[in-house]
């Protein structure tokens, strides 16, 4: 790009600003290019209608030209703004059943990539007269919403920060089973579940799974499921042996809110498609299984102005104000709302899964650890803040080093603890798009920091 252009692309995305349309033929073209180069040959709008999983309608570069010729292109309304056919995507009520017309429109904040020789560019999804059809819309609005309250927030300690956003890193839990033995199941083809079945003579009773060795199959398949994320610009990060046989977990870097959730849609689809390369099946579903643990998707959560962390305790948390201002607007959010949190996560095979088998319970608390519940509870009574200070523990072995204790425990059985510089809410299920939970919790948020 030329480089007026680049740095007004660049504080659409790094500063928040609007986009300055003029650039966009620029930028189009630039991208077409680059598409090109890497074998593409058609783009699409990518967005997340109400289904909750992603929708594309593939459009190639080529533009006929009457001479038997034909010109690869790609203009700035191509990328800008495209028109999808709403009539047949799920609305909320919010239009008639005539009502057909619907815009997607290019989000700049979320990187383009290529997926399948087609060039993908992350869109909202809105209808004629501007109702959100999709979760991007509601999830942005969110987050604009608290970025504006957390600034106001955050100039009462004399700070003006360019950007406050949020940070996730969604733990994505699935089952791998033989494909052989999924396509003798109708109920997990039709279903991503089993309806019925006897108690299997071995479960997950000797905890021998959980971080057990990686049987060969299982991580050629993670390995190429690394090599096609990282492809994708996805930080794929973590991955393991959960509890119940045959379950397994990976876990990305944190990313700001939006692309988070695009590249956990993203890895969802990549589990589905890659399994049978190693003739394996991916069960998604949250419960697809009795007698054993079900599937969730940990949804960490924190704040963080200019790259530094709100929810950071410090190692004098009883004397940070920032951080117990920002902590008292989360409990207390989730206080006054635990009712729309609830019902972010709920659906037929979540519901299955909480409140068995070492999954969260349907009723919702907050857990914050000893440390800072002794500091809360001084806070509350008006007497002298007492802070926990970290300490080393001897383990009796003078080869292994002294390890400092955090100062929570992780509490396995809190739908949303705090977990040190962060809260987890492990409440929401395997298969669900986050942008639903997350829409609430910023809200609520940014309702209590008003």
């Amino acid at each position: 790009l030329p480089r007026p252009t680049y740095k007004k692309l660049r504080s659409v995305i790094q500063d928040g600003k609007p986009l300055d349309l003029d650039i966009a033929n620029e930028v189009a073209h630039a991208m077409k290019e680059w598409a090109l180069e890497k074998g593409a040959t058609h783009f699409t709008h990518w967005f997340q209608p109400l289904t909750g999983i992603t929708s594309e309608k593939h459009d190639s570069f080529m533009t006929p030209q009457g001479n038997g010729t034909i010109l690869m292109s790609f203009s700035g309304k191509e990328l800008v703004q495209g028109e999808p056919d709403a009539s047949s995507f799920p609305s909320g009520g919010l239009r008639a059943t005539f009502e057909a017309r619907g815009y997607t429109v290019w989000d700049p904040a979320s990187p383009t990539f290529i997926k399948d020789e087609v060039l993908c560019i992350p869109t909202a999804f809105i209808s004629y007269t501007g109702e959100a059809l999709d979760k991007r819309t509601p999830l942005l609005r969110s987050q604009v919403a608290l970025e504006k309250q957390a600034k106001r927030v955050l100039a009462l300690f004399g700070q003006e920060p360019s950007r406050v956003v949020t940070n996730i890193g969604p733990e994505q839990e699935y089952f791998l089973i033989k494909e052989e033995d999924f396509e003798q199941r109708p109920d997990l083809i039709l279903c991503g579940r089993t309806l019925f079945g006897c108690e299997p003579s071995k479960g997950q009773e000797l905890d021998e799974h959980y971080f057990g060795a990686i049987r060969p199959t299982v991580n050629n398949f993670m390995k190429e499921l690394d090599d096609e994320l990282w492809k994708l610009g996805i930080p794929a990060k973590t991955k393991h042996n959960e509890v119940a046989p045959c379950q397994h977990e990976l876990a990305p870097v944190f990313e700001q809110g939006a692309l988070a959730i695009d590249n956990n849609l993203l890895t969802m689809e990549k589990l589905k498609l890659l399994a049978p390369h190693h003739g394996l099946a991916c069960l998604e579903h949250e419960k697809p299984f009795e007698y054993v643990n079900g599937s969730g998707k940990h949804d960490n959560w924190s704040l963080s102005a200019d790259n530094e962390n709100l929810l950071e305790p410090g190692d004098k948390p009883g004397e940070n104000l920032r951080f117990l201002v920002f902590l008292a607007c989360l409990v207390a959010a989730v206080d006054s709302h635990a009712d729309l949190l609830r019902m972010s996560v709920a659906s037929a095979g979540n519901d299955h899964r909480l409140g068995a088998n070492e999954a969260p319970p349907a009723i919702v608390s907050v857990f914050l650890g000893a440390a800072l519940s002794v500091i809360v509870d001084d806070l509350i009574t008006g007497s002298d803040v007492h802070g926990a200070k970290r300490t080393r523990m001897d383990l009796g072995v003078p080869t292994l080093p002294a390890v400092l204790r955090d100062n929570t425990d992780r509490n396995r059985t809190s739908p949303f603890a705090f977990t040190g510089n962060k809260f987890e809410f492990r409440m929401c299920g395997s298969q669900q798009n986050l942008s639903d939970p997350n829409v609430i919790l910023n809200t609520i948020v940014a309702e209590q920091c008003d």
